[in-house]
């Protein structure tokens, strides 16, 4: 939903009361009961009030953003409502400024309230991003049952970085105010985007008086002279937006960042108009964009400063004619050269020959000199920049720079493709993306600025298991088994990972913790370290009967469930956005079953197909029998990386007849 100028604003009323005030808890507020459309949720944010509005500053104007939140602590699972942070903006050493920062504890002891102060002195300052920075506190003495409270005002020079604000969150809200006051000579596009509905949404007219060092133009805004400074006073926009009993913002199974589904109101500067002079466009295009970039000390200038690697890379021109092949050969000399250190940049902080000199360094550190090597070596790659899975989507309607925090390399191919090649994770191979940029598409920054594009982050590759296992059962129902498993695509990835991480003894163990009854036999390792194969794995297992019983006449097995133990992972009802997989799955399980001499298959699970609409994905599920020997396969496609939030139902219910197909049983009796 989008809000933007005067046209559809009402005419000038009487401000409303505002809903808080700061240090008068209610006593309502202490009353045990939790939120009643949460009963488990850890705490509850009784009132989260903010509002902002121009005022002179200097020569111009800033932001004023104030704001009042009071949370109910409910158990401990909510003490970390009481940590707050403040993201502050800066640039070109200008940064937005906390000030008036004030908070309570309020704790109900016999009756009375008491409370205690917070310390300001205790916050610190973090480096979140190279134009961000958090400020951080924590209130004090946080029980449950207390409520904690704060408040703080925060100015910013930045205009065109109007204070957002977020209504839903990790704790139910039960009020979320949010006012803004915008004089109409600033214009700004106000997207309101997620599915909870507004209680109130009230626009109006208003009047402010702004005073500021220099003249502004007169007309429908007056201008009067006041102690040395000018007066301005100038029709207002006003806004007031309200929701009501905010349900908790939950992470489900394979989603993307927070913010892209948040009900959250957004603002963006598009335009300033003077009375009585021309409109001024101030939307960032993708052109500008380009070009700043490219200008860029941080960025463009970096793209051609690798020449220290030119002894190194210079030579794979004549050794790899196909291009392919030698971006391969370049990403392995940048891997050994500098090892990503776990931050997501898109541009370097202190420049390509120090985190080469240091063997260490961000992303953009890594992609950027991965991007001049391989110019160095003839091949015209150019920078495609995203955010991450984590850091939020992009809106390709919205031209700005700050949603994106990653860059990689883009090799054009002679076939039309591109080569999209990142050298942070040696555990893929080159043309693979990590799992972490799989966030749909990213933008071309292109020195011909009328060729940057879009370019699609969608993968070829996908999350492939296999495993195949041989299960021999025994008279008494004991198992023993031998299992094989491969790992390829984005599913080696991540297996290599965790075998570096753990090692393989720790790595059995976790094996073994999900399946407690195993005795496992040690762990063999095929593929670690070829990373265009497949990593595989073998190792045995006895599990024994679940007593000393004699034979049994009947046996029951789920043979499946024994090997899975899966649980569905979609267990909301309902979902109001997509199932984000990053990549296609495909996970084959194939399993032949040795029956117990003397017995024979008395009832056996019928074979079926699930197909999920429109070629979304497939279950199949199927049993052979020949004499003592038992052929069961699994096999669980889904084919595309994205599942809209209108496919949800029908892809739980995928799972769920999957995974009770998995668990039906197989009786097996003893012969005649």
């Amino acid at each position: 939903m989008l809000f933007m100028g005067a046209a559809g604003a009402a005419r000038a009323q009487a401000p409303a009361p505002d809903p808080i005030k700061f240090g008068q808890p209610d006593a309502h507020d202490f009353r045990p009961e939790a939120f009643a459309a949460d009963s488990a949720a850890g705490a509850v944010v009784l009132c989260d009030y903010g509002r902002s509005r121009l005022v002179g500053y200097r020569a111009g104007f800033r932001v004023l953003f104030e704001r009042v939140t009071r949370v109910k602590i409910l158990k401990k699972s909510g003490y970390d409502a009481a940590t707050v942070e403040i993201p502050l903006y800066h640039r070109d050493g200008d940064q937005e400024q906390v000030s008036n920062l004030r908070g309570f504890t309020y704790r109900l002891v016999d009756g009375q309230v008491q409370k205690t102060k917070l310390d300001a002195s205790g916050d610190f300052l973090e480096k979140r991003s190279p134009n961000v920075n958090v400020r951080r506190f924590t209130l004090p003495d946080v029980r449950e049952g207390a409520v904690v409270e704060y408040a703080y005002t925060l100015s910013s020079d930045f205009l065109f970085n109007f204070q957002n604000w977020v209504f839903q969150g990790p704790y139910p809200v039960r009020w979320s105010e949010y006012r803004a006051s915008i004089p109409v000579f600033y214009k700004y596009k106000i997207i309101l985007q997620g599915s909870q509905p507004l209680a109130v949404d009230r626009p109006t007219r208003g009047m402010t008086t702004l005073l500021v060092d220099n003249k502004l133009a007169a007309g429908s805004i007056s201008v009067g002279q006041t102690n040395g400074s000018l007066s301005v006073s100038a029709p207002t926009e006003q806004y007031q937006w309200a929701m009501k009993d905010v349900p908790v913002l939950r992470r489900e199974a394979y989603t993307t960042a927070a913010a892209d589904y948040e009900a959250r109101l957004d603002f963006q500067l598009v335009g300033e108009q003077w009375p009585d002079q021309p409109y001024r466009d101030l939307t960032d295009s993708w052109a500008k964009i380009n070009a700043r970039l490219l200008a860029s000390e941080s960025f463009g200038q970096q793209l051609d400063r690798a020449g220290f690697l030119k002894e190194q890379v210079a030579a794979l021109a004549a050794q790899y004619p196909d291009p392919a092949q030698r971006a391969a050969a370049v990403r392995r000399v940048v891997l050994a050269a500098v090892r990503y250190n776990g931050t997501n940049r898109y541009g370097t902080d202190n420049g390509l020959r120090k985190a080469y000199d240091a063997h260490s360094g961000t992303s953009a550190d890594v992609n950027l000199l991965l991007i001049g090597a391989l110019r160095t070596a003839g091949l015209g790659a150019q920078p495609v920049l995203l955010s991450t899975r984590d850091h939020g989507r992009i809106n390709q309607t919205y031209p700005l720079l700050e949603k994106f925090n990653y860059v990689v390399a883009l090799v054009p191919l002679a076939d039309g493709h591109d080569l999209l090649v990142d050298a942070t994770d040696p555990a893929l191979p080159c043309g693979t993306l990590p799992e972490r940029c799989l966030n749909q598409t990213g933008r071309l920054v292109s020195a011909d600025a009328t060729a940057g594009r879009w370019v699609d982050l969608r993968p070829a590759q996908q999350h492939l298991h296999f495993q195949q296992v041989k299960l021999a059962l025994d008279a008494q129902g004991g198992l023993s088994g031998q299992v094989h498993e491969e790992y390829a695509g984005y599913a080696g990835a991540d297996a290599r990972g965790e075998l570096a991480r753990l090692g393989e003894k720790k790595y059995l163990a976790e094996i073994g913790r999900q399946h407690t009854a195993w005795a496992l036999t040690p762990l063999a390792v095929a593929g670690r370290d070829d990373v265009e194969r497949p990593l595989a794995l073998d190792y045995a297992f006895t599990q024994a009967p679940d007593d000393n019983a004699a034979a049994a006449a009947t046996l029951y097995l789920s043979p499946l469930r024994e090997l899975t133990g899966a649980q569905n992972p979609f267990r909301e009802a309902e979902r109001r956005f997509p199932v984000d997989f990053g990549a296609p799955q495909d996970e084959v399980l194939l399993v032949t079953l040795a029956l117990p001499e003397g017995y024979e298959l008395a009832e056996t699970p019928k074979s079926t197909v699930l197909n999920l609409a429109n070629g979304g994905g497939r279950f199949q599920y199927n049993v052979a029998a020949a004499g003592p020997t038992v052929q069961l396969t699994s096999r669980l496609t889904l084919y595309k990386p994205v599942y809209g939030a209108e496919e949800y139902g029908n892809l739980r219910e995928l799972y769920r007849l999957m995974l009770e197909k998995q668990a039906e049983k197989f009786v097996i009796k003893k012969k005649d």
